[in-house]
Protein backbone atom coordinates (compact mmCIF):
# COMPACT_ATOMS: atom_id res chain seq x y z
CA UNK A 1 0.00 0.00 0.00
CA UNK A 2 1.61 3.23 -1.12
CA UNK A 3 1.17 6.70 0.32
CA UNK A 4 -1.01 7.98 -2.54
CA UNK A 5 -3.48 5.16 -1.95
CA UNK A 6 -3.65 6.09 1.74
CA UNK A 7 -4.31 9.75 0.94
CA UNK A 8 -7.07 8.79 -1.46
CA UNK A 9 -8.61 6.52 1.17
CA UNK A 10 -8.52 9.28 3.79
CA UNK A 11 -10.33 11.65 1.43
CA UNK A 12 -13.16 9.15 0.98
CA UNK A 13 -13.15 7.80 4.54
CA UNK A 14 -11.93 10.49 6.98
CA UNK A 15 -10.47 9.33 10.27
CA UNK A 16 -13.11 8.79 12.90
CA UNK A 17 -12.67 9.10 16.64
CA UNK A 18 -13.50 5.95 18.54
CA UNK A 19 -15.96 6.71 21.34
CA UNK A 20 -17.37 3.96 23.50
CA UNK A 21 -20.10 3.74 26.14
CA UNK A 22 -20.22 1.20 28.98
CA UNK A 23 -22.97 0.39 31.45
CA UNK A 24 -22.45 3.48 33.60
CA UNK A 25 -22.86 5.70 30.52
CA UNK A 26 -25.95 3.93 29.22
CA UNK A 27 -28.23 6.91 29.89
CA UNK A 28 -25.77 9.28 28.19
CA UNK A 29 -26.34 7.71 24.76
CA UNK A 30 -28.45 10.26 22.89
CA UNK A 31 -30.92 7.87 21.17
CA UNK A 32 -31.39 5.95 24.42
CA UNK A 33 -32.54 9.13 26.15
CA UNK A 34 -35.62 9.14 23.94
CA UNK A 35 -36.69 5.61 24.93
CA UNK A 36 -39.41 4.97 27.56
CA UNK A 37 -38.09 4.99 31.14
CA UNK A 38 -39.36 1.44 31.73
CA UNK A 39 -37.20 0.18 28.87
CA UNK A 40 -34.18 2.19 30.04
CA UNK A 41 -34.52 0.82 33.58
CA UNK A 42 -34.75 -2.75 32.28
CA UNK A 43 -31.56 -2.16 30.29
CA UNK A 44 -29.80 -0.88 33.43
CA UNK A 45 -30.91 -3.99 35.35
CA UNK A 46 -29.49 -6.39 32.76
CA UNK A 47 -26.33 -4.32 32.25
CA UNK A 48 -25.64 -4.69 35.97
CA UNK A 49 -25.19 -8.43 35.40
CA UNK A 50 -24.10 -8.96 31.79
CA UNK A 51 -21.37 -6.98 30.00
CA UNK A 52 -22.35 -3.91 28.01
CA UNK A 53 -20.13 -1.88 25.70
CA UNK A 54 -21.08 -0.11 22.50
CA UNK A 55 -19.42 2.49 20.29
CA UNK A 56 -20.77 5.41 18.30
CA UNK A 57 -20.32 3.68 14.93
CA UNK A 58 -22.71 0.90 15.99
CA UNK A 59 -25.11 3.45 17.50
CA UNK A 60 -25.19 5.84 14.56
CA UNK A 61 -24.44 3.67 11.51
CA UNK A 62 -25.88 0.22 12.23
CA UNK A 63 -28.95 0.60 14.49
CA UNK A 64 -32.25 1.81 13.03
CA UNK A 65 -33.63 3.65 16.05
CA UNK A 66 -37.03 3.96 14.39
CA UNK A 67 -37.34 0.17 14.74
CA UNK A 68 -36.18 -0.08 18.37
CA UNK A 69 -36.68 -2.31 20.33
CA UNK A 70 -37.26 -4.76 17.44
CA UNK A 71 -34.17 -3.69 15.48
CA UNK A 72 -31.82 -6.72 15.24
CA UNK A 73 -28.59 -4.76 15.77
CA UNK A 74 -30.12 -3.09 18.83
CA UNK A 75 -30.88 -6.52 20.27
CA UNK A 76 -27.40 -7.66 19.28
CA UNK A 77 -25.69 -4.92 21.32
CA UNK A 78 -28.11 -3.49 23.92
CA UNK A 79 -29.39 -5.44 26.96
CA UNK A 80 -32.99 -6.68 26.87
CA UNK A 81 -35.09 -7.47 29.95
CA UNK A 82 -35.70 -11.11 28.99
CA UNK A 83 -31.96 -11.81 28.82
CA UNK A 84 -32.23 -12.50 32.55
CA UNK A 85 -34.55 -15.12 33.98
CA UNK A 86 -37.58 -13.46 35.62
CA UNK A 87 -36.50 -14.24 39.19
CA UNK A 88 -32.96 -12.95 38.60
CA UNK A 89 -34.25 -9.83 36.87
CA UNK A 90 -36.59 -9.04 39.74
CA UNK A 91 -33.88 -9.53 42.36
CA UNK A 92 -31.58 -7.06 40.64
CA UNK A 93 -34.42 -4.65 39.87
CA UNK A 94 -35.46 -4.53 43.54
CA UNK A 95 -31.88 -3.96 44.60
CA UNK A 96 -31.37 -1.08 42.14
CA UNK A 97 -34.58 0.59 43.32
CA UNK A 98 -33.22 0.59 46.89
CA UNK A 99 -30.22 2.80 46.14
CA UNK A 100 -27.55 0.13 46.78
CA UNK A 101 -23.80 0.45 47.05
CA UNK A 102 -21.64 -0.71 44.17
CA UNK A 103 -20.44 -3.59 46.33
CA UNK A 104 -24.01 -4.80 46.88
CA UNK A 105 -24.72 -4.72 43.14
CA UNK A 106 -21.52 -6.62 42.37
CA UNK A 107 -22.26 -9.27 44.99
CA UNK A 108 -25.72 -9.97 43.57
CA UNK A 109 -24.41 -9.85 40.00
CA UNK A 110 -21.76 -12.44 40.87
CA UNK A 111 -24.42 -14.75 42.33
CA UNK A 112 -26.56 -14.49 39.19
CA UNK A 113 -23.59 -14.97 36.85
CA UNK A 114 -22.51 -18.11 38.67
CA UNK A 115 -25.82 -19.70 37.67
CA UNK A 116 -25.28 -18.92 33.97
CA UNK A 117 -22.58 -21.51 33.12
CA UNK A 118 -19.81 -18.94 32.53
CA UNK A 119 -17.26 -21.36 31.04
CA UNK A 120 -19.04 -23.98 28.90
CA UNK A 121 -17.67 -27.04 27.10
CA UNK A 122 -14.71 -27.68 29.40
CA UNK A 123 -12.95 -24.43 28.56
CA UNK A 124 -11.33 -24.11 31.98
CA UNK A 125 -10.86 -27.80 32.72
CA UNK A 126 -10.44 -29.93 29.60
CA UNK A 127 -9.07 -27.33 27.17
CA UNK A 128 -6.19 -25.72 29.10
CA UNK A 129 -2.86 -27.31 28.12
CA UNK A 130 0.02 -28.06 30.47
CA UNK A 131 3.76 -27.66 30.07
CA UNK A 132 5.98 -29.53 32.53
CA UNK A 133 2.96 -30.15 34.73
CA UNK A 134 1.93 -26.47 34.88
CA UNK A 135 -1.31 -25.16 33.37
CA UNK A 136 -0.73 -22.53 30.71
CA UNK A 137 -3.08 -19.61 31.31
CA UNK A 138 -4.52 -17.93 28.26
CA UNK A 139 -4.28 -20.97 25.96
CA UNK A 140 -6.73 -23.64 24.91
CA UNK A 141 -5.78 -26.79 23.00
CA UNK A 142 -8.98 -28.72 22.38
CA UNK A 143 -8.24 -30.05 18.90
CA UNK A 144 -4.87 -31.51 17.96
CA UNK A 145 -4.06 -29.15 15.09
CA UNK A 146 -5.31 -25.87 16.58
CA UNK A 147 -4.11 -23.75 19.51
CA UNK A 148 -6.21 -20.86 20.78
CA UNK A 149 -4.36 -17.96 22.37
CA UNK A 150 -6.04 -15.20 24.41
CA UNK A 151 -3.65 -12.20 24.48
CA UNK A 152 -4.18 -10.08 27.59
CA UNK A 153 -4.21 -6.90 25.52
CA UNK A 154 -7.14 -8.18 23.47
CA UNK A 155 -9.62 -9.22 26.12
CA UNK A 156 -12.35 -6.75 25.29
CA UNK A 157 -14.13 -5.76 22.07
CA UNK A 158 -15.07 -2.58 20.21
CA UNK A 159 -18.64 -3.43 21.20
CA UNK A 160 -20.04 -6.44 23.05
CA UNK A 161 -22.56 -8.89 21.62
CA UNK A 162 -25.43 -9.68 23.95
CA UNK A 163 -25.23 -13.38 23.04
CA UNK A 164 -21.46 -13.72 23.50
CA UNK A 165 -20.48 -17.15 24.82
CA UNK A 166 -17.30 -15.59 26.27
CA UNK A 167 -19.19 -12.96 28.24
CA UNK A 168 -17.39 -14.08 31.42
CA UNK A 169 -14.17 -12.56 30.05
CA UNK A 170 -15.68 -9.10 30.51
CA UNK A 171 -17.36 -9.07 33.92
CA UNK A 172 -14.69 -9.68 36.57
CA UNK A 173 -11.12 -10.75 37.05
CA UNK A 174 -12.08 -14.03 38.69
CA UNK A 175 -13.65 -15.25 35.44
CA UNK A 176 -11.04 -13.92 32.98
CA UNK A 177 -8.80 -16.13 30.90
CA UNK A 178 -5.78 -14.53 29.20
CA UNK A 179 -1.99 -14.32 28.94
CA UNK A 180 0.72 -11.89 27.86
CA UNK A 181 3.47 -14.50 28.08
CA UNK A 182 5.02 -14.46 24.60
CA UNK A 183 7.72 -16.95 25.59
CA UNK A 184 5.18 -19.44 26.93
CA UNK A 185 3.18 -19.25 23.70
CA UNK A 186 6.19 -19.86 21.47
CA UNK A 187 7.59 -22.49 23.80
CA UNK A 188 4.37 -24.49 23.72
CA UNK A 189 4.10 -24.18 19.94
CA UNK A 190 7.72 -25.26 19.49
CA UNK A 191 7.20 -28.38 21.58
CA UNK A 192 4.01 -29.39 19.76
CA UNK A 193 4.73 -29.93 16.05
CA UNK A 194 1.22 -31.30 15.54
CA UNK A 195 -0.15 -27.75 15.89
CA UNK A 196 -0.57 -26.26 12.41
CA UNK A 197 -3.07 -23.48 13.23
CA UNK A 198 -2.76 -20.62 15.70
CA UNK A 199 -6.02 -18.82 16.48
CA UNK A 200 -5.67 -15.40 18.12
CA UNK A 201 -8.90 -14.85 19.97
CA UNK A 202 -10.50 -13.06 22.89
CA UNK A 203 -12.25 -10.76 23.37
CA UNK A 204 -10.96 -9.44 20.11
CA UNK A 205 -7.28 -9.32 19.11
CA UNK A 206 -8.10 -6.46 16.72
CA UNK A 207 -8.51 -4.05 19.65
CA UNK A 208 -4.75 -4.42 20.21
CA UNK A 209 -2.17 -2.02 18.86
CA UNK A 210 -0.42 -3.63 15.90
CA UNK A 211 2.97 -3.44 17.61
CA UNK A 212 1.64 -5.57 20.46
CA UNK A 213 0.05 -8.07 18.09
CA UNK A 214 3.30 -8.31 16.15
CA UNK A 215 5.21 -9.36 19.28
CA UNK A 216 3.24 -12.60 19.29
CA UNK A 217 3.37 -13.20 15.52
CA UNK A 218 6.64 -12.00 14.00
CA UNK A 219 8.62 -15.01 15.33
CA UNK A 220 6.42 -17.15 13.07
CA UNK A 221 8.05 -15.49 10.07
CA UNK A 222 11.51 -17.00 10.35
CA UNK A 223 11.84 -19.25 13.40
CA UNK A 224 12.60 -22.86 12.33
CA UNK A 225 11.06 -24.19 15.53
CA UNK A 226 7.71 -22.60 14.54
CA UNK A 227 7.73 -23.57 10.86
CA UNK A 228 5.00 -26.16 11.45
CA UNK A 229 2.52 -23.37 12.30
CA UNK A 230 1.17 -22.83 8.80
CA UNK A 231 -2.03 -20.90 9.47
CA UNK A 232 -2.79 -17.84 11.57
CA UNK A 233 -6.39 -16.94 12.31
CA UNK A 234 -7.87 -13.87 13.98
CA UNK A 235 -11.26 -14.23 15.64
CA UNK A 236 -12.77 -10.75 15.39
CA UNK A 237 -15.92 -8.67 15.26
CA UNK A 238 -13.98 -5.55 14.23
CA UNK A 239 -15.09 -5.79 10.60
CA UNK A 240 -18.61 -4.80 11.61
CA UNK A 241 -18.16 -3.08 14.98
CA UNK A 242 -15.18 -0.91 13.99
CA UNK A 243 -14.14 -1.38 10.33
CA UNK A 244 -11.97 1.73 10.63
CA UNK A 245 -9.46 -0.59 12.32
CA UNK A 246 -8.48 -1.77 8.84
CA UNK A 247 -8.89 1.54 7.00
CA UNK A 248 -8.10 4.79 8.82
CA UNK A 249 -6.92 3.95 12.34
CA UNK A 250 -3.40 5.25 12.97
CA UNK A 251 -1.85 1.80 12.67
CA UNK A 252 -4.27 0.31 10.12
CA UNK A 253 -1.62 0.20 7.40
CA UNK A 254 0.85 -1.34 9.84
CA UNK A 255 -1.69 -4.07 10.64
CA UNK A 256 -2.24 -4.84 6.97
CA UNK A 257 1.51 -4.94 6.38
CA UNK A 258 1.72 -7.53 9.16
CA UNK A 259 -0.85 -9.62 7.28
CA UNK A 260 1.19 -9.23 4.09
CA UNK A 261 4.41 -10.28 5.80
CA UNK A 262 2.77 -13.41 7.18
CA UNK A 263 1.36 -14.27 3.76
CA UNK A 264 4.71 -13.73 2.05
CA UNK A 265 6.29 -16.03 4.65
CA UNK A 266 3.98 -18.79 3.45
CA UNK A 267 1.39 -18.57 6.22
CA UNK A 268 -2.30 -18.93 5.49
CA UNK A 269 -3.84 -15.84 7.14
CA UNK A 270 -7.57 -15.78 7.83
CA UNK A 271 -9.74 -13.16 9.46
CA UNK A 272 -12.51 -15.14 11.15
CA UNK A 273 -15.27 -12.54 10.91
CA UNK A 274 -18.13 -12.86 13.36
CA UNK A 275 -21.17 -11.82 11.33
CA UNK A 276 -24.70 -12.10 12.65
CA UNK A 277 -26.97 -10.12 10.34
CA UNK A 278 -26.85 -8.81 6.78
CA UNK A 279 -27.43 -5.26 8.07
CA UNK A 280 -23.89 -5.27 9.49
CA UNK A 281 -22.48 -5.44 5.95
CA UNK A 282 -24.33 -2.50 4.41
CA UNK A 283 -21.94 0.39 5.13
CA UNK A 284 -19.31 1.57 2.61
CA UNK A 285 -16.60 1.47 5.29
CA UNK A 286 -17.28 -2.24 5.83
CA UNK A 287 -16.79 -2.90 2.12
CA UNK A 288 -13.55 -0.92 2.12
CA UNK A 289 -12.24 -2.85 5.13
CA UNK A 290 -12.98 -6.14 3.37
CA UNK A 291 -11.28 -4.94 0.20
CA UNK A 292 -8.13 -3.85 2.01
CA UNK A 293 -7.83 -7.08 4.00
CA UNK A 294 -8.23 -9.24 0.90
CA UNK A 295 -5.64 -7.12 -0.95
CA UNK A 296 -3.01 -8.35 1.53
CA UNK A 297 -3.54 -11.96 0.47
CA UNK A 298 -5.42 -12.75 3.66
CA UNK A 299 -8.74 -14.57 3.55
CA UNK A 300 -11.97 -13.72 5.34
CA UNK A 301 -14.28 -16.46 6.59
CA UNK A 302 -17.58 -15.81 8.35
CA UNK A 303 -19.18 -17.51 11.30
CA UNK A 304 -21.97 -16.85 13.76
CA UNK A 305 -24.75 -18.50 15.71
CA UNK A 306 -28.43 -18.78 14.96
CA UNK A 307 -30.13 -16.31 17.31
CA UNK A 308 -33.80 -16.07 18.18
CA UNK A 309 -34.99 -12.45 18.06
CA UNK A 310 -32.12 -11.48 15.71
CA UNK A 311 -31.52 -13.78 12.71
CA UNK A 312 -33.84 -16.77 13.12
CA UNK A 313 -35.10 -16.92 9.54
CA UNK A 314 -33.77 -18.68 6.46
CA UNK A 315 -34.15 -15.46 4.49
CA UNK A 316 -31.77 -13.57 6.82
CA UNK A 317 -29.08 -16.22 6.45
CA UNK A 318 -29.48 -16.60 2.69
CA UNK A 319 -29.23 -12.84 2.24
CA UNK A 320 -26.19 -12.72 4.51
CA UNK A 321 -24.38 -15.56 2.71
CA UNK A 322 -25.12 -14.12 -0.75
CA UNK A 323 -23.67 -10.77 0.29
CA UNK A 324 -20.60 -12.41 1.80
CA UNK A 325 -19.85 -14.35 -1.38
CA UNK A 326 -20.29 -11.17 -3.42
CA UNK A 327 -17.63 -9.45 -1.28
CA UNK A 328 -15.25 -12.43 -1.34
CA UNK A 329 -15.99 -13.63 2.20
CA UNK A 330 -16.25 -17.42 2.61
CA UNK A 331 -19.24 -18.61 4.70
CA UNK A 332 -17.74 -20.98 7.25
CA UNK A 333 -19.91 -21.92 10.26
CA UNK A 334 -23.59 -21.79 11.16
CA UNK A 335 -23.52 -22.34 14.92
CA UNK A 336 -26.09 -23.25 17.54
CA UNK A 337 -26.01 -20.72 20.38
CA UNK A 338 -23.91 -22.13 23.23
CA UNK A 339 -25.34 -23.19 26.58
CA UNK A 340 -24.10 -20.20 28.55
CA UNK A 341 -25.17 -16.73 29.64
CA UNK A 342 -28.59 -15.58 28.39
CA UNK A 343 -28.98 -18.62 26.12
CA UNK A 344 -32.69 -18.90 26.92
CA UNK A 345 -33.31 -15.58 25.12
CA UNK A 346 -31.49 -16.63 21.94
CA UNK A 347 -31.96 -20.40 21.74
CA UNK A 348 -33.80 -22.11 18.90
CA UNK A 349 -34.88 -25.79 19.08
CA UNK A 350 -32.51 -28.08 17.20
CA UNK A 351 -35.17 -29.28 14.80
CA UNK A 352 -36.00 -25.68 13.89
CA UNK A 353 -32.30 -24.79 13.57
CA UNK A 354 -31.86 -27.57 11.05
CA UNK A 355 -34.91 -26.42 9.07
CA UNK A 356 -33.64 -22.81 8.94
CA UNK A 357 -30.19 -23.97 7.81
CA UNK A 358 -31.64 -26.31 5.17
CA UNK A 359 -34.02 -23.67 3.82
CA UNK A 360 -31.27 -21.03 3.72
CA UNK A 361 -28.80 -23.30 1.94
CA UNK A 362 -31.44 -24.18 -0.63
CA UNK A 363 -31.68 -20.49 -1.61
CA UNK A 364 -27.99 -19.91 -2.40
CA UNK A 365 -25.48 -21.09 -4.97
CA UNK A 366 -22.76 -23.65 -4.34
CA UNK A 367 -20.28 -20.87 -3.50
CA UNK A 368 -22.24 -20.11 -0.32
CA UNK A 369 -22.76 -23.74 0.65
CA UNK A 370 -19.39 -23.77 2.38
CA UNK A 371 -21.25 -22.80 5.58
CA UNK A 372 -21.14 -25.88 7.82
CA UNK A 373 -23.87 -26.54 10.31
CA UNK A 374 -25.95 -26.44 12.28
CA UNK A 375 -22.96 -27.01 14.55
CA UNK A 376 -22.79 -27.25 18.34
CA UNK A 377 -19.40 -26.46 19.91
CA UNK A 378 -19.95 -28.83 22.80
CA UNK A 379 -17.62 -30.52 25.27
CA UNK A 380 -16.75 -33.55 23.12
CA UNK A 381 -16.37 -31.51 19.91
CA UNK A 382 -18.21 -29.72 17.13
CA UNK A 383 -21.36 -31.75 16.46
CA UNK A 384 -23.20 -31.14 13.20
CA UNK A 385 -26.86 -31.93 12.58
CA UNK A 386 -26.77 -33.61 9.20
CA UNK A 387 -30.46 -34.24 8.90
CA UNK A 388 -33.75 -35.43 10.34
CA UNK A 389 -35.11 -38.68 8.98
CA UNK A 390 -36.87 -41.94 9.83
CA UNK A 391 -34.70 -45.03 10.34
CA UNK A 392 -36.14 -48.45 11.27
CA UNK A 393 -39.45 -46.81 12.10
CA UNK A 394 -37.93 -44.20 14.45
CA UNK A 395 -37.62 -40.47 13.74
CA UNK A 396 -34.07 -39.38 14.50
CA UNK A 397 -31.49 -36.64 14.28
CA UNK A 398 -28.52 -37.69 12.14
CA UNK A 399 -25.35 -36.29 13.72
CA UNK A 400 -21.60 -36.33 13.24
CA UNK A 401 -18.47 -34.65 14.61
CA UNK A 402 -16.86 -32.04 12.41
CA UNK A 403 -14.07 -31.90 14.98
CA UNK A 404 -13.63 -34.01 18.08
CA UNK A 405 -11.45 -34.38 21.17
CA UNK A 406 -10.58 -37.81 19.84
CA UNK A 407 -9.90 -37.39 16.09
CA UNK A 408 -11.11 -40.97 15.54
CA UNK A 409 -14.67 -39.78 16.26
CA UNK A 410 -14.63 -37.31 13.36
CA UNK A 411 -17.28 -37.81 10.65
CA UNK A 412 -18.64 -40.97 12.29
CA UNK A 413 -22.45 -40.70 12.04
CA UNK A 414 -24.56 -41.29 15.11
CA UNK A 415 -28.25 -40.97 15.85
CA UNK A 416 -30.37 -39.28 18.51
CA UNK A 417 -34.06 -39.52 19.19
CA UNK A 418 -36.04 -36.74 17.54
CA UNK A 419 -37.09 -34.27 20.22
CA UNK A 420 -38.80 -30.94 19.59
CA UNK A 421 -37.70 -29.74 23.05
CA UNK A 422 -33.98 -30.34 22.47
CA UNK A 423 -31.84 -27.20 22.26
CA UNK A 424 -28.34 -28.60 22.85
CA UNK A 425 -26.36 -31.81 22.65
CA UNK A 426 -26.98 -32.52 26.35
CA UNK A 427 -30.74 -32.58 25.67
CA UNK A 428 -30.43 -35.46 23.20
CA UNK A 429 -30.83 -39.17 23.92
CA UNK A 430 -29.44 -42.05 21.83
CA UNK A 431 -31.82 -43.55 19.31
CA UNK A 432 -32.78 -47.21 18.85
CA UNK A 433 -32.75 -47.98 22.57
CA UNK A 434 -28.99 -47.60 22.92
CA UNK A 435 -27.74 -46.67 26.38
CA UNK A 436 -25.04 -44.23 25.25
CA UNK A 437 -23.67 -42.49 22.19
CA UNK A 438 -20.57 -44.24 20.83
CA UNK A 439 -18.24 -41.52 22.14
CA UNK A 440 -19.87 -40.92 25.52
CA UNK A 441 -17.98 -43.35 27.76
CA UNK A 442 -14.58 -42.19 26.48
CA UNK A 443 -15.55 -38.54 26.85
CA UNK A 444 -16.75 -39.08 30.43
CA UNK A 445 -13.41 -40.72 31.19
CA UNK A 446 -11.64 -37.64 29.78
CA UNK A 447 -13.71 -35.40 32.05
CA UNK A 448 -13.00 -37.57 35.09
CA UNK A 449 -9.28 -37.56 34.31
CA UNK A 450 -9.13 -33.78 34.16
CA UNK A 451 -10.50 -33.34 37.65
Amino acid sequence: MNQSTDLETLQIYPQRRFKVYQHRQLDKIAPVQGLPESLRFAMRVVASVLPFRVNEYVINDLIDWQRVPEDPIFRLTFPQAKMLRPAAFERMAQLLRSGPSNEQVQQLAAQIRAQMNPHPAGQMSLNVPKQQGESLDGMQHKYKETLLFFPSQGQYCHSYCTFCFRWAQFVGRSLRFNSNDVAALHGYLSSHPEITDLLMTGGDPMVMRTEKLAQYLTPLLDSPSLAHVRSVRFGTKALTYWPYRFVTDEDADELLRLFERLVRAGKHVTVMAHLNHWREMETPIFEEAVRRIRATGANIRSQGPLLANINDSAEDWAQMWRRQVQLGIVPYYFFIERDTGPKHYFEVPLHRAYEIYRDAISQVSGLARTARGPSMSAGPGKVEIQGICEVAGEKVFVLRFLQARNPAWTYRPFFARYDTQAYWLDDLKPAFGEAQFFWQQEYEAMCAGSG
